[in-house]
């Protein structure tokens, strides 16, 4: 298979942020998917600026996560979470990365999909369960059976998950690697034939 050139950017690339013009490329997906580092990856070789929203969220409240959702519960952090993203948006173009619950927002999703592309990064539990395991800054996950909560939450959010423009399922690979499927994914969105065949991406 041909490597798909990260710089300097092809003509898939350039097609393919004409048809983005002024709107952001918008990861959407569950803790531990890999929006932060994918969507970084992919802003890299697209040559656009990379926004994370919560931690825009935390520069702009000066607490963490954790402690919003502790201070002032879920459905104020999930406002809050709302305003900074609709923010954000007017933007583009750019790369953001959401957390797990922003697309759960009606309101949100709206103004995703008119200043937008969505891409939903879809892991399995066992994926999942392995990457926030690693890490204890999870709000949602403090309870006995993080597992059946990450069932729980994938019950709920995958059908509105499965909404997004782009799904492009990921795993245990390299950034790369799925940062390239994800640009396919997008190509193949737009109506772009690909220059070059997805695979070994060069770093």
């Amino acid at each position: 298979m041909n490597a798909l050139p990260a710089n300097p950017p092809g003509e898939s690339h350039a097609g393919l942020l004409g048809r983005l013009g002024n709107r952001s490329i918008v990861f959407v997906g569950l803790m531990g998917a890999g929006k932060t580092a994918i969507g970084r990856k992919l802003a890299t070789m697209l040559s656009l600026p990379f926004m994370d929203s919560d931690h825009e969220i935390e520069s702009v409240s000066r607490m963490t996560v954790p402690e919003l959702f502790e201070r002032y519960g879920e459905s104020e952090f999930r406002a809050l979470e709302q305003r900074v993203i609709l923010r954000l948006l007017e933007n583009g173009p750019q790369v953001l990365s959401t957390g797990g619950g922003a697309f759960m927002n009606a309101q949100t999703r709206e103004g995703i999909a008119a200043h937008g592309v969505s891409v939903w990064l879809k892991a399995d539990l066992d994926l999942l369960m392995d990457r926030v395991s690693k890490k204890q800054n999870r709000p949602l996950l403090k309870n006995p059976d993080p597992r059946g909560v990450l069932e729980r939450l994938m019950g709920e959010r995958y059908p509105v998950y499965a909404t997004s423009d782009v799904t492009v399922p990921t795993r245990e690979e390299r950034k790369e690697v799925i940062a390239a499927e994800v640009l396919a994914a997008l190509c193949r969105h737009f109506g772009i034939e690909e220059i070059a065949a997805t695979g070994e991406v060069e770093s």
